[in-house]
């Protein structure tokens, strides 16, 4: 079995395991109240509403 000869240093670990972040792209799933697309388990950006009720109060886009 091949062992490595040197510990690889935290510089080389951490560039190989950031590469894993950017595969994990956001889940995007329409809002019930307005359609519009929003991430799973957060607030809708556009309406405000989270699990049938208003959470947050979203100002009108000028």
């Amino acid at each position: 079995m091949g062992v490595p000869k040197r510990k690889p240093s935290r510089s080389r670990q951490r560039m190989r395991r950031a590469y894993n972040s950017v595969l994990k792209l956001p889940q995007l799933t329409p809002c019930a109240q307005c359609g519009a697309p929003h991430i799973t388990h957060r607030v809708c950006p556009s309406c405000g509403y989270y699990n049938g009720r208003q959470v947050v109060t979203v100002k009108a886009a000028a």
